[in-house]
């Protein structure tokens, strides 16, 4: 592990009268005019520069004028939900009459608008199919839906493969020719940018009115922040604006019941959420139907307009979630047992490459998730099928500068025949194969790293925003870079490293340190937190610590007070 300081930029654009560190931590992470720091909504780019954004607004006219039954078909993760819900709830409030939804079971058909999903679909006789989060791969699928009379309209974040699906129109700012800006789209933010495009048309043509009242699209924010934050898509400029303003709904408790639901189920106040709590207490929850059961229980939960009925089905998912760590936590056990005789430096490859029978097809891209941050190198695990089919289902995650999909797509090319399906983007993707073909493709895998990937790659790299004058170390100023986020993936919450003497130590939950420190010189005391730390630590008097922190507000029974939360102890 490499620690560096971000380099000091020049943001001439940058002219508010902002504290001169948080201006340089804004100016480190490309923000170099005002406009990048207010995010108001008026700054959002315009719907239409996505690609073919009027042929899709045409055909919802035409739905709605024919008042046509629409299914829209989802993805059984959070963005997934919530672009499922987002969907409906605004078709619903523009006058569809014949909405319903349908999310593949993840066990029984997989990812995506499948052949197979599409038999079932016909069963609802719809007029139009909608995909929301999927789709941009389904090319077999909507051929199908074609054989069967129905179309289909796209609405995608994906990569595109070598072949698009012969759908009546595609909606995704990654296709070739797109023109959007903004390419770090969530799925439920292309829903979004469809709905405002629809409804400006509306309200151009005089449909609303006294009875059917034209919608505010603000209020839909919420879903929008959570989709985007869950998903774990870059926080560019237009999602920060996105998000931000998602968070302030929230925050005032004009959300939906749903989601304060899962607010309250966690133990969550709504206002002092932040847009990571979106992304590790929110997303995790309504992952967990996706993961363990059904994402319907997700998609039902926000659709809800019942404060009560929202709650049963809140705390049914927070259920689901507690079994999905125990998996978690035996999966990551038993995985961790095959690194236990290897020497990082020495005897790994350059990928993580494991099967197993007995893991959880839903708990897979966890557990590539946690290896990849382990040991800092693109990680792949699988799962046995539930069909018997012979059949194993992986889900990749990457490091930066390894794009995933597209060292995916390079096997596939070198290896015709080896991956049965894949698709995603740069650092997550999911695949499917035969498992007497597993081997061969841990071999290939490892040979296109070989190939690809350089090894400076694997050394992780953190990068820290300095160290900070004790007269920041303060309520105030932890406020002020609060207010300065939204803070996510490509756009990181400050992280600071400091000498602290430590004058108290207590072990929480046997795995937690709590502490109180003092700054070198100083007769100041500031409370911290280091969450998982290993027994080494805990287990010794502590004098002095060099530590990665962030400085945090922590809030208990109304009261605010500074905590800085360690993520890194350094000596």
């Amino acid at each position: 592990m490499k620690i560096e300081t971000y380099k000091n930029r020049v943001a001439p654009g940058l002219t508010l009268d902002l504290h001169p560190i948080l201006k340089q931590i804004l100016s480190s992470r490309g923000v170099s005019a005002n406009s990048e720091y207010a995010l108001g909504l008026d700054g959002l780019e315009n719907p239409g520069q996505l690609l073919n954004i009027d042929r899709a607004v045409e055909l919802l006219e035409q739905a709605l004028a024919q008042q046509d039954r629409i299914l829209v078909v989802g993805d059984f993760d959070a963005d997934g939900a919530t672009s499922t819900a987002l969907l409906l709830l605004c078709l619903r409030s523009f006058g569809f009459e014949q909405t319903d939804y349908l999310v593949p079971n993840r066990f029984e058909f997989g990812y995506g608008l499948t052949p197979e999903i599409v038999e079932v679909a016909k069963q609802r006789q719809p007029a139009l199919i909608i995909t929301v989060d999927n789709g941009i791969a389904s090319v077999e699928g909507v051929k199908r839906a074609g054989e069967l009379g129905i179309k289909v309209l796209i609405t995608d974040h994906h990569l595109p493969g070598d072949e698009l699906p012969p759908a009546e129109c595609i909606v995704n700012p990654n296709q070739n020719g797109c023109s959007f800006p903004s390419k770090s789209l969530a799925g439920v933010g292309v829903v979004y940018y469809l709905m405002l495009a629809l409804r400006t048309r509306l309200r151009e043509r005089g449909w609303f009115n006294a009875q059917l009242v034209e919608p505010n699209m603000m209020q839909f924010l919420d879903l929008v922040a959570l989709g985007t934050v869950a998903d774990v898509v870059s926080l560019d400029k237009n999602n920060r604006c996105l998000v931000k303003h998602g968070v302030q709904l929230i925050r005032t408790g004009r959300c939906r019941p749903g989601i304060n639901a899962l607010l309250a189920v966690a133990a969550k106040n709504n206002h002092s959420i932040r847009a990571s709590d979106l992304g590790f207490v929110l997303g995790p929850r309504l992952n967990a139907a996706g993961r363990l059961d059904d994402m319907s229980l997700g998609i039902e939960c926000l659709l809800s307009e019942d404060t009560h009925k929202a709650y049963r089905l809140a705390q049914q998912l927070n259920d689901l979630n507690k079994d999905r760590k125990n998996l978690e936590q035996t999966m990551q056990e038993q995985a961790m047992n095959y690194f236990s005789a290897l020497n990082p430096d020495t005897d790994m490859e350059k990928g993580i490459c494991l099967f197993n029978s007995d893991w959880h097809q839903g708990v897979v891209g966890i557990l590539a998730s946690r290896l990849k941050d382990k040991f800092h190198r693109p990680a792949i695990v699988f799962a046995g099928s539930t069909e018997n089919s012979g059949e194993i289902k992986g889900s990749a995650r990457s490091i930066p500068g390894m794009h995933i999909r597209d060292l995916l797509d390079s096997i596939a090319t070198h290896n015709p025949g080896l991956l049965s399906k894949f698709g995603g983007h740069a650092m997550a993707a999911g695949l499917s194969l035969k498992l007497q073909d597993f081997a061969a493709f841990k071999s290939a895998f490892n040979r296109e790293l070989e190939k690809q990937m350089d090894p400076m790659l694997l050394e992780q790299v953190i990068y820290t925003d300095g160290s900070l004058p004790e007269d920041c170390l303060t309520l105030e100023f932890a406020e002020l870079l609060e207010q300065a986020g939204p803070w996510g993936q490509h756009f990181p919450e400050p992280l600071f490293k400091g000498v602290f003497a430590v004058l108290d130590q207590k072990v929480l939950a046997d795995k937690h340190l709590k502490l109180v420190l003092q700054p070198s010189d100083s007769e100041r005391l500031i409370d911290a937190i280091a969450f998982n730390v290993n027994a080494d630590l805990s287990g010794r008097k502590l004098d002095r610590l060099a530590v990665l922190y962030r400085l945090q507000v922590n809030e208990f029974r109304g009261l605010r007070a500074l905590q800085l939360l360690i993520e890194e102890v350094i000596e």
